[in-house]
């Protein structure tokens, strides 16, 4: 397993780099003029003095960056270097120097001096294929090709009717969470098992997320289709959460939360014992173990509550018992309800039971 922190410098440099070549930027356009003229490129993107001193020869262009005059440019034998935002071509022509002696599993001469200058210099070098006709992305230690843009089309449209039948597994899943807890006869098993279909949904969406990334402007339609499967279960996962961590090491549940989402994009879909383990709830005998919540998510459904007052609401009562058993008198002496208030979130809960045990037997 990788560490957490490495991984995720990974994964936001390679989403970095694919923003900066996704369609719709100027520097994909000329990527794309070079692939159909089957030239061939190596370009750097990167303006750094220890980029600089591998550059040997070559013109000194220094001019704004624009596709054709990038695809008249990479007819020329030498690699071309970009300011490091990719908005202005500074060398033509040029010989890169890269050490020799930096390991590399490429063959062609273009690509292993593109792996050495990326390995060296930590920038992101493009080398495109005159032969194979193809686009490879260099940054550091990684490396990533370009893939036509219908079939990440296609895989995006495949992982959002994924993603479609694991919020319907999700939502139902919650369903039952909340009934089983306006009862008080949720378990440690119940909430584990949301929380792990929360990390499925997470994972899909973060892969859907780096296909917008790397579509660019084609990506709108996918990013939209995104927002409206996303749209009111997105922070569900985080609220249970909170409503049954148990208090540990000075961290905030948010935290733990998030550090679980994204091992599970990394890496595996955490297992209930992980999950519970990351809760604080690491010496259970038994899945059946009763758990009370202490009402985040069900007092985060009651409109135009906010959640300064959902804290208050907390803090006072505890759990979500208490807060269901408050009389309008005690409810208004939390700091930040008034009597309308105080009715409004009796009124609420009330509705939210009626209409959770309903749609539990639907």
């Amino acid at each position: 397993m990788r560490p957490a922190r490495l991984a995720d410098s990974r994964d936001d440099a390679l989403t970095r780099v694919l923003r900066m070549v996704a369609p719709g930027t100027a520097l994909r356009e000329g990527l794309e003029n070079i692939l159909r003229a089957r030239t061939g490129a190596l370009i750097v993107v990167g303006d750094t003095p220890q980029v600089l001193e591998l550059v040997d020869g070559g013109f000194h262009v220094d001019t704004e960056l624009n596709p054709s005059a990038l695809y008249e440019l990479a007819k020329m034998d030498g690699a071309i270097v970009l300011s490091s935002d990719a908005e202005r071509i500074l060398y033509a022509n040029a010989q890169l120097n890269p050490d020799p002696m930096i390991p590399t599993f490429e063959t062609g001469t273009r690509h292993r001096a593109a792996e050495r200058m990326a390995k060296q210099t930590g920038e992101l070098v493009i080398s495109i294929s005159q032969r194979r006709n193809m686009v490879t992305l260099y940054k550091g230690d990684i490396k990533y090709v370009l893939r036509d843009l219908n079939v990440i089309l296609s895989k995006a449209n495949q992982a959002l009717s994924t993603l479609e039948r694991y919020r319907s597994v999700l939502e139902q899943s919650l369903v039952n969470l909340s009934a089983l807890e306006f009862e008080d006869l949720a378990t440690l098993l119940d909430v584990a098992t949301v929380l792990q279909r929360a990390q499925m949904v997470e994972r899909i969406a973060a892969e859907i997320r780096r296909y917008v990334v790397e579509l660019g402007t084609e990506g709108r339609l996918v990013e939209m289709q995104l927002e409206e499967l996303l749209s009111e279960i997105e922070d569900e996962g985080v609220l249970v959460f909170r409503d049954y961590w148990v208090a540990q090491d000075g961290r905030h549940p948010d935290d733990i939360w998030a550090e679980l989402c994204r091992r599970t994009v990394q890496d595996e879909i955490p297992d209930v014992n992980l999950i519970l383990k990351a809760m604080g709830h690491g010496q259970v005998t038994s899945l059946e173990t009763a758990v009370v919540p202490r009402g985040y998510r069900i007092l985060h459904k009651i409109p135009r509550l906010p959640m300064p007052v959902i804290e208050n609401l907390v803090k006072k009562f505890q759990h979500l018992p208490n807060i269901l058993s408050a009389s309008i008198d005690q409810l208004d002496d939390v700091e930040g309800i008034g009597e309308v208030r105080a009715k409004a979130i009796k009124e609420g809960l009330h509705r939210l039971r009626e209409q959770v045990l309903l749609d539990r037997h639907l």
